[in-house]
């Protein structure tokens, strides 16, 4: 079985060493980077910049921890994430949330270009839904990476964690020939990807255009349109319509084993040991840091979990959280979640160990772990 060490949030002494900062520190130790990075090699340590407005991602803090580790086996690490929003604007956005050289140490970089076009298309093996994904320049050329993935829920994918990470963050969301069909939207969507508007539900609340990334909705004499031809597939508006008046042909389990298979794809450009994966169950919130909120978290904080197996540290960051008790003055009590119900199950309706099953079909890891608590 695959051993995940991890270190709980509770800090029961007035002692650095107990608390989280203290706590990774050791769990960096534990793993042991001097096994899977060589020096003078370039490391990868991936990482989601968040939003304007979504404050709740990885602190800068434990971002610079895990830089500082990988320096001391004399290993160059670099920040980085793919164009979630116009590249410019992505950087200055992470900047506001605090990720920039200067905390955490390392050079912070978009890894696939300033226009989110700069990929590779791989190959998927195995696939049954995804067959070929434009896996973003840096990730794709560079041979070692941490993996770093703030779990929540996701209305799409009901759990997103190191799966998710990998699926979304680690394709592009276009690729320069072929566009959204070899981006991280043929994941969200399939076929044509038309999205439709259902006139007598819309209130034109705006909440739709204020949330694109690419500014392309628009609702000219009172009429809901979009750039087609531009559109990336990402879904955001459907899921900030609250009166359900936009679809994108999705199906839920087509959308959990694709998070699987572009995981896979991204996993494939490594040799084996040579990736780490790092979950930090803190600031659980509802949704993913890609949007312009974040609401309160569903759970107390629950620890930070370190391993070489994403299949075994996700298998772990849920059956954590399955156990953990919701916070009632969070969006779990406004949906009168009951105590012991599979919170984030019930919050989006989405059967989220899905992703984590085909990913042990893959290959990609095990299911059967060992908690080792440090």
């Amino acid at each position: 079985m695959s051993k995940v060490y991890f270190a709980s949030a509770r800090a029961k002494k007035w002692d650095y060493k107990e608390s989280l900062p203290g706590k990774l520190g050791r769990l960096i130790k534990k793993i042991d980077f001097k096994k899977y990075f060589k020096e003078d090699e370039e490391v990868a340590v991936k990482t989601h910049f968040g939003s304007e407005g979504a404050h709740r991602i990885i602190r800068p803090i434990f971002i610079r921890k895990i830089v500082d580790g990988i320096k001391a086996v004399k290993a160059k690490p670099f920040v980085t994430d793919t164009v979630r929003i116009m590249g410019l604007d992505y950087l200055e956005i992470a900047n506001q949330n605090g990720i920039n050289h200067h905390s955490c140490g390392a050079p912070v970089v978009l890894a696939d270009g300033l226009n989110g076009k700069d990929n590779i298309l791989v190959k998927v093996k195995k696939g049954r839904v995804l067959k070929e994904v434009a896996i973003a320049t840096l990730i794709h050329d560079c041979t070692a990476m941490v993996v770093l993935s703030h779990c929540k829920g996701h209305i799409n994918a009901g759990y997103a964690g190191a799966i998710k990470n990998l699926a979304m963050g680690g394709i592009s969301s276009e690729h320069r020939i072929h566009g959204w069909k070899k981006g991280r939207g043929c994941i969200h969507t399939f076929g044509e990807g038309i999205i439709t508007w259902t006139k007598n539900r819309c209130t034109y609340c705006n909440q739709c255009v204020n949330v694109c990334p690419l500014g392309i909705i628009d609702f000219k004499g009172k009429k809901w349109s979009y750039i087609m031809d531009e559109c990336w597939r990402c879904g955001r508006c459907t899921r900030v319509c609250p009166e359900n008046a936009l679809r994108l042909p999705q199906n839920d389990e087509y959308f959990q084993k694709g998070l699987a298979e572009g995981a896979g794809a991204v996993l494939s450009t490594f040799k084996k040991k040579k990736v780490i994966y790092i979950n930090f169950l803190l600031d659980i919130q509802p949704e993913c840091d890609c949007m312009p909120v974040a609401d309160v978290p569903l759970f107390q904080d629950q620890g930070v979990l370190i391993s070489d197996d994403m299949v075994a540290i996700e298998q772990a960051s849920v059956d954590i959280l399955r156990k953990a008790r919701f916070i009632p003055d969070s969006m779990a009590g406004d949906r009168k979640i009951k105590e012991g119900e599979d919170v984030l199950k019930k919050l989006h309706g989405k059967e989220y160990q899905l992703q984590i099953d085909e990913a042990e079909r893959l290959g990609l890891g095990s299911k059967k772990y060992t908690l080792v608590a440090v």
